[in-house]
C-alpha cells in the first residue's frame, strides 16, 4: 500500500523536475538572445587573430579579460599560456568547462569577411595561422556560457572551474596545465564538460557514452642510407627507396594484421629528404600518426610500425632507422552515468530530434588528460552547417562539406554558437541545480 501511495508523489516530483529543466532552458535562451551581438564581435575577432600552440598570448589575455569582467577569479599562464577562471556560488559540486585556445599552422581559404591573415613562427619558419578546427567557436561559447551561468546563479550552486587550454592541436596543453598544478592549485572538479564543433547541421548536438575519440600517437622515423650521385645508385644506399617501401608496407598492419572489426589507422603525412633530383641523400625523415580506440589495437600498431620500419631498412642492408613513437593523447571516455543524466535535459532544451547518438570520432583530443585524473566527464559535439548543405553532401555526387582542419572550414556562427551555449549551460545547471 505504501508503494502505491508514493506513486503520485513520484510523478509529481518528476513533473516538477521536468518543469524546472524547461524553465532553465527558457531562461538560458533569453540570456543568449540578449548577449549574442557582443559575442558575434568577439567571435570574429578571435577568428581573425588565431595563434598556434603555446603562443596564444593575445587569445589568452582576451579570454582572461572577459572572465574578469563577468566576475570570475582569473589566473593566467597556467601551463604556459592557459587560463583558469573560478566562480564560487555557495556549497555544491565543482564543475569544469574546458575550451581550447590554439589555431592551426595553415592558410585559411574560407572566403569569410573576417578570415585570418595571421602569421606565426613555427620551427623558425613563417607560417599562416587559421582557426580551421572551430576553437574560436568553442571559446566564444565558453564565454557565453560563463555569462549565462552567472546571470542565472540563483538557479544553481557550487563552483565553476572554467579552463582555457593551450596547445590542443599538438596534444600537450592539457598535460602542461596538470603539471603546473591545475588540480592542486584549484578545486578538483566533480564533473567536467567539453564540446567540439562538427560538420553536422547547426542546432543539433551529437553525443555518446564511453569512447568518443581515438588514441593518438605520433610517428617520426629517420631512415639512414649513404648519399651519392643519382646516375650511380649502386655506389650509394638510397633511403628514399627504403622510406617508400615502408610507406606502402606499413598499411598491411591495417589490412592484414588488425582485426577488421576494430578501428585503427596509420597515416604518413610527411616525407622529408633530399635537395635536388640528381643527388641521393644520406637520410629521409618520415612522419605520421597512429589512431586507435582500444589499448590492444594501439599496442599492435605501435609494435607493427617499428617492426615494418626495421624490416624495410634490413631489406636494403641499411642501418637500423631511428624510430620515435610518441603518445599525443588517449581516447576520451565519457562517463555513462553523467551522459544518462545529461542527455534528457539536452533533448528537452533543444528537441528530441536535435540531440542524437553518434559514433566515436576517429580524431583525437588531449582533453582525456583531465578525464583520466578521475573526473566524470561528458564530451559532445555541436553542428555548424545548414541542414540542406549536410543533406546534399550525403547524397551520391553531392557537394562535400569542408571538414575540421580544412582550409575551407567555415561554421555558420550565430546558430552554432547559440546552440553550443544553450547545450553547455543546461548541462552544467543540471548537475548544479539548487
Amino acid at each position: 500500500m505504501k508503494f502505491f501511495a508514493l506513486l503520485p508523489l513520484a510523478a509529481a516530483a518528476l513533473m516538477m523536475t521536468s518543469s524546472a529543466h524547461a524553465d532553465n532552458a527558457a531562461a538560458v535562451s533569453d540570456q543568449i538572445k540578449g548577449m549574442y551581438p557582443q559575442l558575434s564581435t568577439f567571435y570574429q575577432d578571435l577568428h581573425a587573430h588565431p595563434e598556434i600552440a603555446f603562443q596564444e598570448v593575445r587569445t589568452a589575455a582576451k579570454l582572461a579579460a572577459e572572465m574578469r569582467a563577468i566576475g570570475f577569479e582569473v589566473t593566467e599562464k597556467v601551463g604556459k599560456t592557459g587560463v583558469v577562471a573560478v566562480y564560487k556560488n555557495g556549497a555544491g559540486p565543482t564543475v569544469l568547462v574546458r575550451t581550447e585556445l590554439d589555431g592551426l599552422p595553415m592558410e585559411e581559404k574560407s572566403g569569410v569577411a573576417y578570415a585570418s591573415k595571421a602569421h606565426a613562427l613555427l620551427d623558425g619558419k613563417d607560417t599562416m595561422v587559421a582557426h580551421s578546427c572551430g576553437h574560436d567557436i568553442h571559446m566564444t561559447s565558453w564565454v557565453g556560457t560563463a555569462r549565462t551561468l552567472v546571470a542565472l546563479k540563483a538557479q544553481w550552486k557550487g563552483t565553476l572551474l572554467f579552463i582555457a587550454q593551450p596547445a590542443e592541436e599538438i596534444g600537450g596543453g592539457a598535460r602542461a596545465m596538470l603539471d603546473d598544478g591545475l588540480f592542486r592549485r584549484f578545486p578538483k572538479p566533480d564533473y567536467a564538460f567539453a564540446l567540439h564543433s562538427w560538420p553536422a547541421p547547426y542546432g543539433t548536438i551529437g553525443y555518446n557514452s564511453g569512447i568518443v575519440s581515438s588514441n593518438a600517437d605520433a610517428i617520426e622515423i629517420t631512415f639512414k642510407g649513404r648519399g651519392g650521385h643519382g646516375s650511380a645508385p649502386d655506389k650509394a644506399l638510397d633511403p628514399i627507396a627504403i622510406a617508400a617501401r615502408f610507406v606502402v608496407d606499413v598499411q598491411t598492419l591495417i589490412s592484414r594484421e588488425k582485426d577488421p572489426r576494430e578501428f585503427g589507422v596509420v597515416t604518413i603525412g610527411a616525407i622529408n629528404g633530399g635537395t635536388v633530383g640528381n643527388i641521393i641523400p644520406d637520410t629521409v625523415r618520415v612522419r605520421g600518426t597512429i589512431r586507435s580506440f582500444s589499448p590492444e589495437v594501439r599496442a599492435k600498431l605501435i609494435e607493427g610500425v617499428s617492426r615494418v620500419a626495421n624490416a624495410s631498412a634490413a631489406m636494403a642492408a641499411a642501418p637500423a632507422p631511428d624510430i620515435a613513437i610518441t603518445l599525443l593523447g588517449r581516447a576520451v571516455d565519457n562517463d555513462d552515468a553523467l551522459v544518462q543524466r545529461t542527455a534528457p535535459v539536452l533533448k528537452q532544451a533543444l528537441g528530441d530530434k536535435n540531440v542524437y547518438l553518434m559514433p566515436a570520432m576517429t580524431a583525437s583530443e588531449d582533453y582525456s588528460e583531465f578525464v583520466n585524473e578521475g573526473v566524470p566527464s561528458m564530451y559532445f559535439f555541436t553542428g555548424v552547417y545548414e541542414a540542406k548543405a549536410v543533406e546534399e553532401a550525403a547524397r551520391p555526387g553531392g557537394k562535400p562539406l569542408a571538414f575540421n582542419h580544412s582550409p575551407y572550414y567555415a561554421p555558420v556562427p550565430e546558430p552554432t554558437i547559440k546552440t553550443a551555449i544553450e547545450a553547455m549551460s543546461v548541462a552544467v545547471m543540471n548537475v548544479m541545480a539548487r
